[in-house]
């Protein structure tokens, strides 16, 4: 059976560290109306890697909004909390070829040792790309500082990935079209990234490669915000012998002043939108949703 006769998977991931807003219902409501549309699956995942700021009570509040805008998926959802030994183990194919690398120093060592060269190039996300430091220490100055309990993340090696795979990597990208575009991936514009937090057992890069294949998942639908990402989720899928998906980057919802809406700047969440009286209907009426629109 070739990938073109079987069901489409789609899936909605949010993280349960606030409460979903219009952003997500957009997003949500294109996945699920994508997956009916063409007589594909629908899936939830739960994003809680960061069990710090993950709660159980947001959880529960994001599973009663997307029913109340009345979608459905295949229960029960993946939780990253409990696939830690998964990400791991993608994690320790990486390390067997050489590819990572522990890293010692804090955020605020990084900046300060860039900060004397203004024009430091920096990462898709803003932030300066890491300078090597720690790349550049001996295998036994490594070990000593690990034996000694130094914490330590985990970062790609990304001059050396990018030699492993040897050629330049391609997406499949719909955007808002029903005709693709064959997009270059360019993961060297995110340097040497962490790919496991000395907090956190795993980054969301590395987490969300592993779950869209572990899931059979074939089209990510998600933020415009994440498409230089795909660049690195490429690369990712090649190191670790991944299918890749089909792409598409939707654009955001905004505020009146052109902001994306986010849980940082306490965007007006579909909790207080329902205590308002607001229907799912005049919901879709305010987001304007388009019709579904797929190609295969």
């Amino acid at each position: 059976m070739t990938r073109s006769s079987l069901p489409c998977v789609f899936r909605f991931a949010p993280s349960p560290n606030g409460y979903l807003h219009l952003g997500h219902a957009y997003s949500a409501l294109l996945n699920f109306e994508m997956a009916q549309a063409s007589g594909g699956r629908f899936l939830l995942r739960v994003e809680d890697i960061d069990t710090e700021r993950c709660r159980p009570e947001f959880e529960q509040a994001l599973s009663e909004d997307l029913h109340w805008l009345g979608l459905t998926w295949e229960e029960p959802p993946r939780r990253q909390s409990e696939h830690f030994s998964d990400y791991a183990a993608a994690l320790d194919q990486l390390a067997a070829r050489n590819l990572l690398y522990p890293c010692f120093c804090s955020r605020s060592e990084i900046i300060s040792s860039v900060a004397p060269r203004p024009d430091w190039p920096r990462d898709p996300d803003g932030s300066p790309l890491y300078p090597g430091t720690c790349r550049l220490l001996t295998p036994a100055e490594r070990e000593s500082r690990l034996a000694a309990g130094r914490p330590a993340a985990l970062r790609i090696d990304m001059a050396k990935a990018l030699a492993a795979v040897g050629r330049t990597l391609t997406w499949r990208e719909y955007g808002s079209s029903s005709a693709p575009r064959e997009l270059d991936a360019q993961p060297a514009h995110w340097g040497d990234c962490v790919l496991a937090r000395k907090d956190i057992a795993a980054s969301y890069h590395i987490a969300v490669v592993l779950d869209d294949a572990i899931q059979g998942v074939t089209e990510v639908v998600r933020g415009e915000d994440l498409l230089m990402a795909t660049s690195l989720h490429r690369l990712l899928q090649e190191l670790l012998d991944l299918a890749s998906p089909c792409y598409r980057h939707h654009g955001l919802v905004r505020d009146a002043q052109g902001q994306k809406l986010s849980k940082s700047l306490r965007a007006q969440s579909l909790r207080d939108l329902r205590r308002e009286g607001i229907s799912p209907a005049e919901l879709r009426a305010r987001l304007h949703m388009p019709q579904p629109c797929l190609a295969h």
